[in-house]
């Protein structure tokens, strides 16, 4: 009987996974493993989220997972050798780095008789089958959606877990163990137990909500903050430990405008990835060669401000506070607070796609990158330079009675509604009869919207007509 290792990467269930389809429908013997490499780049929070995950896999796994700490090259020549395994199976990655890791595995094993071979269950499309009728990538959603993702159907795989037939080794008695001592997290990272169920269960329990209690009404209920219509499924899709594919057909015979705008929101991820995948540099360069030049300002002091939640303006700090409390921020929120660092901060995209990295637990190499690029103007489908989220008005809209202000700056909580969106419209003594005391229990605002507004504009106007 062929031996083969699954290796698992983004891919951590045993449900709808190519990899696992293959080796039961082949009646392969199998040796499940997860490589941590320290030397990949992984956000602190995403840390927690991944030993969290790599327990639940486990048990899924019976027991049966091996973890290994170095570099994957060493570590799968080592399996190779010592336990006569003929292949060894993936499913794909996209990014550049992870591409050429993969080209130079095949080509070390291959001198071992070991046959690589890739599968691409971590995305509805393969993206090098998504491009234009002329063969060249799309750099706009619409069309992208349009012409590769609309009217899509999908089939799952169907197989019997059970039938999964394990190499029998002992590498991993004590998971738990050697993920402690493996991947070092904060101590902060504990209180994201409250929040979060990592693993193919917490994931398949958070789709069942969310088809019974979020999806009608997600259209328009999606851009609330204050409201429970979010599918939450983020991080669980970012580690895998859903299929994208299950996601996709649960909404598939649903003919309303919530389940079409919310398949869109699962498209988006796919046109993240198509760029990711044609464009490389997506990661750390600007898609308009424009923005190369551009004068950013380094106000360190604004940008720990915009950190730390404490900016005076209440819908970007209880945004800042819900991720640095939770891991999570709410997608409209994502887009005001970004909005407000680039544009009213005028700090590069750059400071706001690494902080996002580290605190997010989904935090996505590909939707990270392409969200941020796309908030600063600078992207492919870019907002144009003029699109300059009021954080103010925003809030009025979105948070109207400030609940959820409310839940992530409890200093405000007296505050009416009518003034939680900016309370330093108010004078200090009405502002002390709610139990504020603005630059001390909450901040002045740092910047002036109107001036900073003006600012932008004129420097992205600027830019515009020298590059035309």
């Amino acid at each position: 009987m062929v031996k083969s290792i699954i290796w698992f990467r983004n891919d951590l269930r045993v449900s709808d996974n190519a990899v696992i389809n293959y080796c039961i429908e082949n009646k392969r013997k199998v040796l499940p493993i997860y490589i941590y490499d320290p030397f990949t780049s992984l956000g602190s929070a995403s840390k927690w989220w991944l030993k969290q995950s790599l327990i639940s896999l486990d048990k899924s796994l019976k027991g049966s997972l091996a973890l290994f700490e170095g570099e994957p090259n060493k570590v799968l020549l080592d399996l190779v050798n010592n336990h006569g395994i003929k292949e060894i199976l993936w499913n794909a990655r996209y990014l550049k780095d992870d591409i050429n890791q993969d080209n130079d595995i095949k080509n070390i094993v291959k001198n071992h008789d070991v046959n690589c071979i890739t599968f691409h269950s971590c995305l509805l499309k393969n993206p090098q089958n998504t491009l234009k009728k002329d063969a060249t990538p799309f750099k706009v959603y619409t069309p992208f959606y349009k012409q590769q993702y609309q009217d899509m159907t999908y089939e799952l795989f169907n197989y019997n877990t059970e039938e999964i037939d394990f190499i029998d080794c002992k590498y991993n008695e004590q998971i738990s163990k050697i993920l402690d001592s493996t991947i070092k997290t904060e101590k902060w990272h504990q209180k994201l137990l409250s929040e979060w169920t990592p693993g193919e269960a917490g994931a398949q329990k958070k789709l069942k909500v969310f088809l019974s209690d979020g999806l009608n009404g997600y259209s328009e209920g999606r851009n609330r903050p204050d409201k429970q219509h979010t599918s939450m499924l983020s991080a669980h899709i970012r580690f895998g430990e859903i299929s994208i594919r299950e996601i996709a057909k649960s909404v598939e015979k649903i003919k309303t405008e919530d389940a079409e705008v919310f398949y869109k929101e699962l498209v988006w991820r796919e046109f993240s990835y198509h760029l990711l995948y044609h464009f490389p540099h997506l990661v750390d360069t600007n898609l308009q060669k424009k923005f190369d030049n551009f004068k950013w300002l380094d106000n360190q002091d604004h940008l720990k401000s915009w950190q730390k939640g404490m900016t005076g303006y209440p819908i970007i700090d209880a945004g800042m506070r819900q991720l640095y409390e939770t891991g999570y921020m709410h997608n409209r929120v994502r887009m005001i607070v970004g909005s407000f660092l680039v544009k009213n901060l005028l700090i590069h995209w750059k400071y706001g796609q690494e902080w996002f990295w580290d605190t997010l637990v989904d935090a996505d190499i590909a939707s990270n990158s392409a969200s941020w690029q796309w908030v600063a103007g600078t992207g492919a489908d870019a907002a144009p330079y003029f699109r300059i989220f009021n954080p103010v008005t925003q809030s009025k809209k979105f948070d109207p009675d400030g609940d959820y202000i409310r839940k992530y700056v409890p200093e405000l909580k007296n505050i009416p509604n009518k003034y939680i969106h900016l309370p330093s419209e108010l004078d200090d003594k009405s502002l002390i009869e709610y139990g504020v005391k603005l630059g001390s229990d909450y901040p002045y605002p740092i910047v002036d919207l109107s001036i900073t507004r003006e600012r932008a504009l004129s420097a992205f106007k600027k830019l515009s007509k020298s590059t035309s």
